[in-house]
């Protein structure tokens, strides 16, 4: 009976979960995934940064500035595009001189370029302003003159009136008075030398006579040749150029001399007014002298390749 009542005793232990290998593999995958994330996004910032701005994320682990809170430094080392600021330091240097284009400072030059040549047309309109009000010569005649800065620079109109016309009628013979008025504008235009000048003839709608004229040669004879106004429009402005010339203006300051008979009309509601005809002179803008010579210049060769020309301004 002893026996029996000496029986071993059994201890049961439950173990609750942990699996076959425990959790210690799920700590290790969350830390190579994140290893792989970070590598990732370093390539992608290597891929999308340039050599300047990858020099100034270098130049900020080496010389780290002091992180400040907001309104001071920022905490970013890169521009992802949002208000955060890009590296500091030199690196922060060479990021902003990396991102001026030089298409830019070229437009912004000739922005510069432009502004200063318009300041000179607008003290060139106010010189020729006050010689007309002030010349004696030219104050009975400040109403044929019509003065205005334009893009294309700035233009002079001598237009006749009814009664007192620039050229005898049907002639390129400019009149006395008409002589004296291109006189007193080319010692004032003169002064700007580095603006060439466009002389333009212009002329109404009214054919020229029967569009035939007479003329004697150097040994007497009389010819006979076709007449428009178009030969008309382009002598009347020659003859202003030689008119210029003869007041003082260099030779070399004519740029463009040109007759457009009756093509642009002053007044279009009438086309016969004694206000169309007119000689238009033009102090060209550099950039019209430019477009002058890049579309008129050109010379077409056989082949079809377009060459043009040097020009000295």
């Amino acid at each position: 009976m002893a026996d029996d009542k000496k029986q071993p005793i059994v201890i049961k232990k439950i173990v609750k979960g942990g699996g076959h290998h425990g959790g210690a593999w799920k700590v290790a995958y969350a830390d190579f995934v994140t290893a792989m994330m970070a590598f990732f996004l370093l390539l992608w910032l290597l891929g999308i940064s340039d050599e300047a701005m990858r020099g100034g994320i270098s130049e900020m682990f080496k010389n780290p500035s002091p992180l400040i809170g907001p309104g001071g430094s920022s905490t970013s080392m890169i521009k992802l595009g949002g208000t955060r600021e890009i590296p500091h330091g030199e690196g922060e240097k060479l990021t902003k001189q990396s991102e001026k284009d030089p298409q830019d400072e070229t437009i912004s030059e000739e922005q510069a370029e432009k502004e200063k040549e318009k300041i000179v047309l607008d003290q060139l309109l106010t010189k020729l302003k006050e010689t007309i009000e002030k010349s004696e010569m030219l104050k009975d005649f400040k109403d044929q003159m019509l003065l205005e800065v334009m893009p294309e620079g700035l233009r002079i109109q001598i237009i006749d009136k009814k009664n007192r016309p620039m050229f005898s009628s049907g002639s390129e013979k400019l009149k006395p008075y008409t002589r004296v008025i291109l006189h007193e504008l080319a010692k004032t235009i003169a002064k700007n030398t580095k603006n060439k000048i466009s002389i333009t003839g212009h002329t109404d709608v009214s054919a020229f006579g029967k569009g035939i004229i007479e003329y004697e040669t150097v040994d007497g004879e009389v010819l006979r040749k076709q007449y428009s106004n178009w030969e008309l429009s382009g002598d009347r402005a020659n003859a202003a150029r030689r008119e210029l010339i003869k007041g003082g203006m260099p030779g070399k300051q004519i740029g463009r001399v040109v007759g457009l008979s009756s093509t642009v009309l002053f007044d279009k509601k009438n086309p016969g007014s004694p206000i169309n005809r007119r000689i238009s002179i033009i102090v060209m803008t550099k950039s019209t002298v430019d477009s002058i010579i890049q579309n008129e210049g050109k010379i077409a060769p056989k082949h079809g390749v377009a060459v043009t020309p040097a020009v000295k301004h």
